[in-house]
């Protein structure tokens, strides 16, 4: 075998590694714009029966707040954009509000940010200018309670504030808005240690935009889609859309605060307009994002950013205005029982599987003409990294014949892509490999097709 020899030992550490590894965060959004959704007891008892542990509300409804008390679910409260006026007019107000709504329940409530204000550039009332005086005062008064170290402050960001998104690397934002709003609030985030939010949405791109892909939308096996600015290939409209807001970001020169998805989701029922719009896409968006990040890794921009992601919503909520789809973005019917049935742990991921129209039986193998330099560093990273089961190419071994690095590293290659359950973007290794639909024959060598 062609420069490649791992001891049992190197494998196991770098398999261990890999088991380890940090990973993203799942959470939810709990909406109450109904009139007939259970108790906040039972939401909680709810929440902690499936394994989520985290949860944004879009208020401080104390009945909300106590029933989390002991939960151990963190918690992210809102405060409503009405309020911002009299937050950023009034320190006073800012320290009575942190008082009531905070001190009065953190820590047994384990709020861990303050959601100042919702999409403020889209909210027709233009409070956008009250944002950034609001969060310095709230955060003096998280300081004056002692409460700063546990507790961030930010503000939900529409993804529409995103002028430029299309490629990723050209992501910006207004340039009206860039001095009086987004580098304040970059700094502030960046002196409290906090993060930026955002909210975003791909269901809206691929209902308004024909031209998306829908497995490009959902998160299914597909060729991806190559930026043409940085080279990089997306195989997720979400991924790409991130990566925009790190680029608009980066532009700015703010390369070192965090991201955090304050809303994302995907309808299960629509109008006959919303293309798209059904209880088997926003399964399938919604089980394979869960997969996406609880697996670990973050964009191709940013490989190393595992993402909090807080999922749209909890629950259907009948009394929601506009278009069918807003009043079905639940998770459950507010009967508690789901509307499809996705996982939200890493135990629940063990037995999920999407259902794409793509073929069922799918292989991972590498490009011959992309040299055996590059072929080589992938392999060395699907065997030792990466995790793959390379000990039948090992040295007289089942397939170790025949003996070309482009073989070995086909098998290698689609052990990790089979190993990661062909999740988007698994079968790529900077472009040296790509997928098949027929079982691929490297002399007797049988290629496995799942795990």
């Amino acid at each position: 075998m062609e420069r490649l020899a791992f001891s049992c030992l190197f494998l196991f550490i770098s398999l261990l590694a890999v088991a380890v590894a940090d990973a993203g965060s799942i959470g939810v959004n709990y909406g109450r714009i109904a009139n007939n959704l259970p108790s906040a007891l039972k939401v909680v008892s709810l929440l902690k029966s499936q394994g989520l542990n985290r949860v944004k509300v879009f208020n401080s409804d104390p009945a909300v707040l106590k029933a989390l008390s002991g939960s151990g679910i963190k918690v992210t409260v809102g405060l409503p954009n009405e309020l911002l006026l009299a937050v950023a007019s009034s320190k006073s107000f800012a320290s009575t509000w942190v008082q009531k709504n905070v001190g009065a329940f953190h820590p047994s409530t384990q709020i861990e940010a303050i959601a100042v204000g919702n999409e403020v550039f889209v909210d027709p009332n233009n409070t956008t200018r009250y944002l950034i005086p609001a969060m310095k005062n709230l955060y003096d008064a998280l300081v004056n309670n002692d409460f700063n170290n546990d507790i961030k402050i930010s503000s939900p960001i529409a993804f529409s504030a995103i002028q430029n998104s299309f490629p990723s690397s050209a992501g910006s934002f207004p340039p009206e808005l860039v001095e009086s709003v987004f580098k304040p609030l970059l700094d502030f985030l960046h002196q409290t240690g906090s993060y930026f939010m955002i909210n975003a949405y791909p269901f809206f791109a691929y209902d308004s935009d024909s031209h998306v892909p829908l497995d490009y939308a959902l998160f299914r096996e597909n060729p991806g889609v190559v930026d043409a600015g940085n080279g990089l290939r997306y195989f997720s409209l979400f991924d790409a859309q991130i990566d925009a807001v790190f680029a608009a970001m980066s532009a700015l020169k703010y390369d070192d605060i965090k991201v955090v998805v304050t809303e994302t989701g995907w309808p299960s029922k629509g109008d006959e307009n919303e293309v798209g719009a059904s209880i088997p896409n926003a399964a399938a968006y919604n089980g394979n994002l869960v997969r996406r990040i609880l697996t670990g890794g973050g964009t191709p921009l940013r490989p190393k950013a595992d993402l909090t992601v807080y999922l749209f919503a909890l629950f259907n909520e009948n009394n929601k205005n506009g278009s069918t789809s807003e009043r079905n973005y639940g998770l459950f019917y507010p009967t508690e029982e789901k509307v499809y049935d996705i996982p939200f742990s890493v135990e629940g991921l063990k037995k999920y599987n999407d259902t794409p129209r793509t073929p069922v039986n799918m292989w991972c193998v590498a490009k011959g003409d992309v040299g055996k330099e590059k072929l080589q560093s992938a392999l060395e990273y699907a065997c030792g990294e990466g995790g793959a089961d390379c000990h039948p190419i090992q040295p007289g071994a089942t397939c170790y014949n025949p003996n070309t690095v482009e073989a070995h590293a086909s098998f290698a290659f689609n052990s990790y892509y089979q190993k990661k359950s062909r999740a988007v973007g698994s079968c790529y290794f900077g472009g040296a490999a790509y997928v098949v639909t027929q079982p691929p024959r490297y002399g007797s060598c049988e290629f496995p097709a799942g795990y």
